[in-house]
């Protein structure tokens, strides 16, 4: 019997010929990764010092922190708060990342996507590394102990795979993808697992696209999702690794918790009622409802593949009186590419704001909406003051349907668009 991509980098991190679902381990992550945020990063650095006695970590080429929440700051409790951060990285020779966009997204550009690799980080969005065949954790609980001690416990989860066929219809996004699977599997259908995708239809989705859908894992109950490394991604991956492992992948007989299977040439566009993220409707029942903003950014979007859907739902075209169009693309390199496509002069020209890389839009502290106000977002979360007044609401949807309803100032198909 084979084992799972997920269950080889788990071996290979405890140092083991294998394990089984189940197993408790000890793992030596190869990155620690963190954002800088309160109650989480300034909490692991003083514990560090005043708790167990720790000056400086070992290996600082392990770790990796981001700045990308709060930026620009609008308070001196913010700016403090970083400045906080600047000095612990430096006197600890760990790289610090500032103002360079969502920290997911720049952990992928910057290297740290290392198709074999183990990585942790306290945000389980993290899981979008999975893309590159890099098992990529969220793992709050255990934070402090990867930031004191080379090991940490694990216990070997289990794997459910998700089987992809058949191609998309124009105008239907990876996101539509993900949202379908949640509908599908359920919101506890990999509950302690980790969500591997596979399948011919892995073929016909962009390292964009597969992002989105890795990213959202949780939202599954998994505990991350992973995608076994082929050329393309190898491609994006490899020049930037900041450390050479050799990649990893499933065993054809290879043992899963359960199995699933999505025809991707029946997925249409779907959209995410309040109040949660288990809500998935199909867009058609919703279409006209009247919406009052929309953001197109996040961890999850915001990427040049959503970027460039928005702007050729939206040449041309205007934004509805009355309606604010946010677009943040997910790091500074999108949106220089994004520059240089002309994709943002299109956006802009359509009436569209577009912000510089950051968190905020995503967590309400920006770009809010207030009660009464409907939203459409390709943000993470749906659930109630997610952005901005708990009398908010919130719709998740596709890049694609957000610059459509913009048009429309009502949710709308972009599928006509197209």
């Amino acid at each position: 019997m084979g084992f799972t991509i997920t269950e080889k980098i788990i071996a290979r991190a405890a140092g083991l010929t294998s394990v089984n679902p189940g197993d408790e381990v000890l793992v030596k992550p190869d990155f620690v990764l963190a954002y800088d945020f309160p109650g989480y990063t300034n909490v692991y650095f003083k514990q560090l010092k005043e708790d167990l006695g720790i000056a400086t970590v070992a290996e600082p080429h392990r770790f990796g922190i981001f700045i990308d929440h709060m930026v620009p700051s609008i308070s001196t409790e913010e700016e403090e708060l970083h400045i906080e951060t600047r000095r612990w990285t430096a006197q600890n020779s760990v790289p610090l990342f500032e103002r360079k966009g969502i920290g997911h997204q720049v952990a992928a550009e910057e290297g740290y996507a290392v198709p074999g690799a183990l990585v942790v980080h306290f945000d389980p969005h993290i899981s979008q590394l999975g893309t590159f065949g890099t098992l990529a954790l969220g793992i709050h609980r255990n934070m402090l102990e990867a930031f004191s001690r080379d090991r940490i416990s694990l216990r070997v989860p289990h794997t459910v795979r998700v089987g992809l066929k058949g191609r998309l219809q124009p105008g239907v996004m990876a996101r539509d993808v993900f949202h379908h699977i949640v509908r599908q599997i359920g919101s506890d259908g990999c509950h302690f697992s980790v969500m591997e995708l596979a399948g011919p239809g892995l073929d016909s989705i962009s390292i964009e696209g597969l992002q989105t859908i890795t990213g959202l894992a949780m939202f599954t109950g998994a505990i991350s999702a992973i995608v076994n490394p082929n050329a393309e991604r190898l491609a994006y991956a490899l020049p930037r690794a900041k450390k050479r492992i050799s990649p990893l992948a499933s065993d054809a007989d290879a043992r899963y918790s359960a199995a699933h299977e999505i025809d991707l040439s029946v997925v249409e566009p779907v959209v995410v009622v309040p109040p949660s993220p288990a809500n998935t409707r199909d867009l058609k029942e919703f279409i006209g409802l009247p919406m009052h903003a929309g953001y197109l950014g996040s961890c999850a979007s915001g990427r040049l593949e959503d970027l460039r859907a928005a702007a050729s739902v939206l040449r041309g075209r205007r934004v509805a009186d009355g309606f604010a169009l946010n677009i943040v693309p997910t790091s500074q390199q999108i949106m220089l590419e994004a520059l240089r496509e002309g994709i943002l002069s299109t956006l802009v020209e359509a009436g569209a704001f577009i912000s510089s890389s950051s968190c905020d839009y995503c967590y309400g502290r920006i770009g809010t909406v207030t009660a009464g106000q409907r939203a459409v977002s390709t943000g993470t979360l749906n659930v109630p003051g997610r952005m901005g007044s708990p009398d908010a609401e919130i719709y998740l949807c596709s890049a694609a349907a957000v610059a459509a309803s913009a048009i429309e100032g009502r949710i709308a198909d972009p599928r006509k668009y197209f």
